[in-house]
């Protein structure tokens, strides 16, 4: 019988550790509009090889100089930028503490980089790569242009593409008085991640065993940053 080496997070996605990341702002254009709050939230990886949601690491965001913030979405987002009692702080500030758990988290499982897990996945990437550039940061942990999207994987599994839908067609709660905050947001994505891979371990388990079965693969090289 092929020996199957015991799942981990190098095994279960190639080296890449998923790490959810919601983003609320001032608009769409990541260039322009103000990243007003970002969370994270970790995953973490039970004996069974099954995933569940790890710690939250959330923080509100001062508006960089000059930064657009469109009246339609501080209404949806429910946030006031200039509320005296905001604890928000530097966007630089916020990044560096978020980069600084995730990097930890990536070295623990023995991880080359992370690669963000979004609900829409390509907006909350823009907006933290612009950031990113905006602040001049150097140690991303972050994949720069590859991610994982629930709204694909909610379509794949469960033909709900929109976040509260797909979390309640996985079978799992919903506030909507708590929605649009980063951190409930993120904790919900992070959810229906987990439920999603969860649902799918047969057929992960099946491809192990089939890959394993047909001995050292010849393959065409790959670049470090190519997932």
């Amino acid at each position: 019988m092929t020996q199957i080496a015991p799942i981990t997070f190098a095994t279960r996605f190639r080296g890449f550790l998923p790490v959810v990341v919601d983003v609320e702002t001032g608009g769409f254009n990541p260039q322009t509009d103000a990243l007003l709050e970002i969370a994270a939230v970790l995953i973490d990886l039970r004996s069974d090889g099954s995933l569940a949601r790890g710690e939250t690491f959330r923080y509100h965001v001062t508006p960089f100089p000059g930064a657009n913030m469109e009246p339609a979405s501080l209404a949806v987002n429910g946030i006031d930028p200039h509320h005296p009692l905001r604890p928000a702080i530097a966007e630089e500030d916020a990044l560096q503490r978020i980069f600084r758990e995730v990097r930890n988290a990536v070295r623990a499982a023995d991880c080359t980089r992370a690669v963000l897990v979004g609900h829409n996945a390509f907006f909350d990437l823009n907006f933290l790569n612009a950031a990113v550039l905006r602040t001049q940061i150097k140690r991303n942990p972050f994949h720069p242009f590859s991610s994982f999207d629930t709204a694909t994987l909610g379509g794949v599994a469960f033909g709900q593409t929109v976040l509260m839908r797909a979390t309640l067609a996985a079978g799992l709660d919903w506030d909507t008085a708590s929605a649009h905050s980063a951190a409930y947001d993120a904790e919900r994505t992070a959810d229906l991640f987990c439920t999603v891979c969860n649902q799918f371990q047969g057929v992960f388990d099946a491809s192990r065993r089939r890959l394993a079965a047909m001995g050292p693969l010849e393959i065409e090289s790959e670049t470090p940053s190519d997932p």
